[in-house]
C-alpha cells in the first residue's frame, strides 16, 4: 500500500474543450496545483500528472488538540504539540488525457503503478444534478450518468473511491446533457465558479487530512 492519495480531475483534453461545463474537474484540479505550485506536465499512463507534498492547513480542530495529553511508546504521558498531528501528505494529481469516456484506463494504470488503493482516491467532476457551483462530496456509490465516473469504477473493479462533485445544473428546455455539457459556460454561470477554488482547495484538504466524512460534514 502507497503512503499517495490520488486526486483526479476530469475533463476533455485540447483548447476546443478548455472552458466546457464537463471541463469543471480539470479546472479544479488545476487551481490546486497552483495553490501548492506542484507541475501538472508530466506525462504517464495517457495523463498529465504531478505530484508533491501538501502541508495540513491549520484548523480551529487542531488548535484545539494541541494541549491534551499524548501517551508515549514508553508509557509515560505528555502534552500533546501539533507534531502528534499529520502534518504533511504526498498526493499524485492527475488529468487524464484519454478523453472523458475512457477516464478509467489512466486511473486504473496509475493507481497499480502506485500501488494507491481505491480508498485514497478522490476525483472531481462535473454533475448535472446540482444546482452551478454548488459542491457534494460522496465516499463513493453510481456514476449517476457521468461516464467518466463510470469509466473509473469499471476499470478499478469497485465504485469505493470519493467524489468531489461540482454542480453544473441542467440543460434548459429540451437540449440533450451531450450538447449541454459540451457547451462553455455563459458569462452568468462563469461568475458563480469564481468564489468556488477556494472552497474546493480547502474540501480537497480536508478530504487529505480528516477524512471524507468530516470533509461531507463541513462541505455538503
Amino acid at each position: 500500500m502507497s503512503n499517495t492519495k490520488m486526486i483526479v480531475g476530469l475533463g476533455n483534453p485540447g483548447p476546443q474543450y478548455q472552458n466546457n461545463r464537463h471541463n469543471i474537474g480539470f479546472r479544479a484540479l488545476e487551481l490546486y496545483a497552483d495553490k501548492h505550485r506542484i507541475d501538472l506536465s508530466r506525462m504517464q499512463f495517457k495523463a498529465k500528472v504531478g505530484d508533491g507534498w501538501i502541508s495540513k492547513p491549520p484548523t480551529v480542530e487542531s488548535t484545539r488538540a494541541i494541549g491534551n495529553t499524548t501517551v508515549d511508546a514508553g508509557g509515560s504521558s505528555r502534552p500533546s504539540t501539533s507534531l502528534d498531528l499529520p502534518q504533511r501528505q504526498k498526493v499524485l494529481l492527475v488529468k487524464p488525457l484519454t478523453y472523458m469516456n475512457n477516464s478509467g484506463e489512466a486511473v486504473a494504470a496509475l493507481a497499480h503503478f502506485y500501488k494507491i488503493e481505491p480508498e485514497e482516491i478522490l476525483v472531481i467532476h462535473d454533475d448535472l444534478d446540482l444546482p452551478p457551483a454548488k459542491i457534494r462530496l460522496r465516499p463513493g456509490g453510481g456514476a449517476g450518468g457521468q461516464k467518466g465516473v463510470k469509466s473509473i469504477t469499471q476499470k478499478l473493479g469497485t465504485p469505493n473511491y470519493a467524489r468531489l462533485r461540482i454542480g453544473i445544473g441542467r440543460p434548459p428546455g429540451r437540449m440533450q446533457a451531450a450538447s449541454y455539457v459540451l457547451q462553455n459556460f455563459l458569462p452568468k454561470e462563469a461568475e458563480l465558479f469564481v468564489p468556488l477554488g477556494s472552497i474546493v482547495c480547502q474540501a480537497i484538504d480536508s478530504w487529505l487530512f480528516d477524512g471524507i466524512d468530516h470533509a461531507m460534514n463541513r462541505f455538503n
